[in-house]
């Protein structure tokens, strides 16, 4: 049986690392692997590595997924809910407090010019990430086979209008059958 203290224990791990883990889930692995490893002892280095890795196979957000995947490993389906709404609720509440900030202030000009200033930051970042992941995946797979799947999900995006998920989904079947003969 667990005690109530550790389900304390999970929710704060879980609320203090991404409510001061600024930048998204990558942002709090650090945080949550301390805490987990070196603090509480829930899991060893190589254990928590493990969980990363087949955390970072998945899709969706990393820091859900070590969430409900701790959570659960030290406290069941209660620990794993306490978790999850731990990492939920500190994003959520920043966007409670600045949706009415920003409803209460729409008309500001300060606050569109807050928001022109962030668009242009965005595009920026996205293009980083962009720029970045264009480099691994020519360095990885190789020029031949990233212009074809380049090429292959703008024509199915773009012109064929078909759902991302299946555009993924070929690129995994392409690189499976890539890899079993290449």
């Amino acid at each position: 049986m667990v005690e109530i203290i550790t389900y304390l224990e999970l929710f704060w791990v879980f609320f203090i690392t991404n409510f001061l883990g600024y930048g998204g889930g990558p942002a709090t692995i650090p945080l949550v692997q301390h805490e987990v490893v070196e603090v509480y002892s829930w899991m060893t280095e190589y254990e928590f590595i493990e969980m990363l890795a087949a955390g970072n196979a998945l899709p969706g957000p990393i820091a859900t997924k070590m969430a409900g995947s701790i959570g659960f490993g030290q406290g069941g389906i209660i620990g794993a809910t306490l978790t999850l709404i731990a990492t939920v609720v500190p994003s959520l509440i920043l966007k409670i407090l600045l949706m009415n900030f920003l409803v209460k202030h729409k008309n500001s000009p300060r606050v569109k010019r807050l928001a022109l200033y962030i668009k242009p930051a965005i595009a920026v970042l996205l293009g980083v990430i962009m720029i970045q992941n264009f480099t691994v995946a020519f360095e990885t797979i190789g020029i031949f086979h990233l212009i074809i799947l380049t090429l292959s999900a703008w024509y199915f995006l773009e012109k064929k209008k078909t759902h991302p998920s299946l555009v993924i989904l070929g690129a995994l079947i392409y690189g499976g059958v890539m890899g079993m003969f290449g």
